[in-house]
């Protein structure tokens, strides 16, 4: 049977990931590293949410409990326009370094789930990691099961985020700049 360790953002996301690659007769183990998590309440909520989904799932995730919020920031600090692919870049690099380590058949990510993310760059990003270090990137677009595993995470009643994680995606989730806000060369708003 195919090892395969899974990265693992949250349990919503896991469902569908999940059951499609244990059909394909993988060898699932999780791994929930999210340095860019914020605030560390919302850390908590997803991880102990995957915590019970993979208990009642009989699967076995690795949890990096560690809040490292300060190596995210240090990583996209002065490069928030590429913080999505410095984020994407952090967490997949510790997935196939657990993958080597763990001597995992593959790696991939519950990332791949969701239509508001960069797929393309997920998957470039994971088969530059793969031939760096040895473990091949496992990629599946898994889109197609998302919205019948949102429904299902309702159904569940399981914590649902309403944003990716990061302090910039909780920003634009509630603060929306319009032009006439936004100060003109000369200091001046608009």
């Amino acid at each position: 049977m195919k090892k395969i360790l899974l990265h693992t953002c949250c349990g919503p996301c896991s469902i569908y990931p999940l059951n499609s690659l244990r059909e394909k007769d993988f060898e699932v183990h999780g791994l929930f590293y999210n340095p860019n998590i914020h605030p560390y309440t919302e850390f908590k909520k997803r991880r102990d949410q995957l915590e019970d989904y993979a208990r009642q799932q009989n699967w076995h995730v690795i949890f990096d409990d560690d809040y490292r919020l300060d190596e995210y920031l240090q990583e996209v600090v002065h490069r928030e326009t590429r913080r999505c692919q410095m984020c994407y870049n952090m967490r997949l690099r510790r997935t196939a370094q657990m993958a080597k380590k763990g001597n995992f058949t593959a790696f991939s990510t519950t990332l791949l789930v969701s239509p508001f993310q960069n797929h393309q760059l997920i998957k470039e990003i994971g088969e530059n990691l793969a031939e760096q270090y040895g473990v091949p990137f496992y990629y599946e677009d898994f889109r197609p099961g998302f919205k019948a595993a949102t429904a299902k995470s309702k159904e569940l009643e399981m914590y649902r985020q309403q944003y990716c994680g990061c302090i910039y995606s909780e920003r634009d989730r509630y603060y929306r700049q319009t032009k006439k806000n936004v100060p003109n060369k000369k200091g001046e708003k608009k």
